[in-house]
């Protein structure tokens, strides 16, 4: 089984321009889910949203041609990727001629799932859009919506996630908010190094104290775990701790390597939201 310990993240690499799917590095979604109590379903729907903004390769005649590339893994999957290999792998790209773009967007498919299903039968593929040149100007950016927590001014001193932060009204009727804050930060699970984000909470059900759930979510600043990881930690401290009805948590995660992770969790099935970066992606 693979570890995080074990991907390149941390670790000289040699950067291969030759495709390579072998490069992608899955990692089991189950082992950090049994730390937050999650066995058997879980108790949300859900998806990654990737961005990719370098990704290259030769036409056929051997001229360089770029697009942006939107990814959607499905939450449902047994594994995650790991990012640095994601980037090895999209790098293998870069001296490889394809036919065309529907040869591109197939391998992608193909891989991806594969690798997020590691050896079982897909059960719902990676999608991939691909974004060409010539609609590089129509790329939106956008904050995402809602109250601001980061409004309250308010003293801050845990900086590890702390449940116990939440609280919420069981004695009067539910209410119906969407709750948002770019104060999110935590620190990759091998390399420490730091990832910030921006994060959407929406529910339905006793009222959050929004005090309380901002220093929670501070409380994330010195704490190592991936972007997917952390929103459903999210998630589940607020099913616990304040039992709403309905619950949508989506986080926007600046970019590395020139890639953006985005993490989106609900407690109904729904459309999946636009990926639509904000400012700092």
């Amino acid at each position: 089984m693979n570890t995080p310990e074990q991907s390149q993240l941390g670790k000289s690499s040699s950067y291969v321009d030759q495709y390579d799917a072998s490069l992608l590095f899955p990692i089991p979604r189950q082992t950090k889910r049994d730390e937050i109590g999650i066995t058997g379903q879980p108790p949300f729907f859900g998806a990654d949203l990737w961005t990719a903004y370098e990704l290259s390769w030769l036409n056929t005649r051997g001229k360089p041609q770029v697009a942006l590339a939107r990814i959607t893994v499905p939450a449902e999957s047994t594994h995650i990727i790991e990012s640095k290999s994601f980037k090895l792998y999209l790098n293998s790209f870069n001296n490889t001629r394809i036919d065309d773009i529907a040869e591109l967007q197939t391998r992608l498919r193909q891989d991806l799932s594969a690798a997020i299903w590691q050896g079982e039968s897909v059960k719902a593929s990676v999608g991939v859009q691909l974004v060409l040149p010539e609609s590089f100007d129509r790329e939106p950016v956008h904050e995402l919506d809602g109250l601001s927590l980061d409004r309250l001014d308010l003293e801050c001193d845990q900086y590890q996630p702390n449940p116990e932060l939440l609280t919420a009204n069981f004695n009067e009727a539910p209410t119906t908010e969407t709750l948002t804050s770019n104060l999110l930060k935590s620190n990759c699970l091998v390399t420490g190094q730091p990832d910030w984000g921006s994060v959407r909470i929406s529910y339905t059900g006793p009222q959050i104290d929004q005090a309380g759930l901002l220093r929670y979510i501070v409380s994330f600043r010195n704490h190592n775990e991936f972007h997917e990881q952390c929103v459903e930690r999210i998630f589940m401290d607020i099913t616990r701790r304040c039992k709403p009805l309905r619950l949508e948590v989506y986080a926007r995660y600046t970019r590395r390597g020139g890639l953006d992770i985005n993490p989106w969790r609900t407690s109904h099935p729904q459309a999946v939201p636009s990926n639509v970066r904000t400012a700092r992606q």
